[in-house]
């Protein structure tokens, strides 16, 4: 699905999609606040729920790398020896 088609969905059906055909990217602590990254088609999505919640408060889109940022810090990558 293309982000433009995505976009038109109501959340719950964004939601849906992203667990049947986005691929989990990353998860991340922010605030009060759970994050988890999703690559779907074209774009990225980015789920916000209440840290201990399974309720989602709303599904941020983009589809630049850029919004990817704020992901790569918590990324390690070995020491070379």
């Amino acid at each position: 699905m293309k982000y433009t088609e995505f976009k038109q969905l109501h959340m719950y059906r964004q939601a849906e999609h992203l667990r049947r055909h986005g691929h989990l990217l990353a998860e991340r602590r922010q605030d009060s606040f759970r994050l988890r990254l999703f690559a779907a088609g074209d774009f990225y999505a980015e789920e916000w729920c209440e840290w201990g919640e399974e309720r989602i408060l709303f599904i941020h889109l983009f589809q630049h790398a850029a919004g990817l940022h704020e992901y790569l810090e918590g990324i390690r990558l070995p020491e070379e020896f």
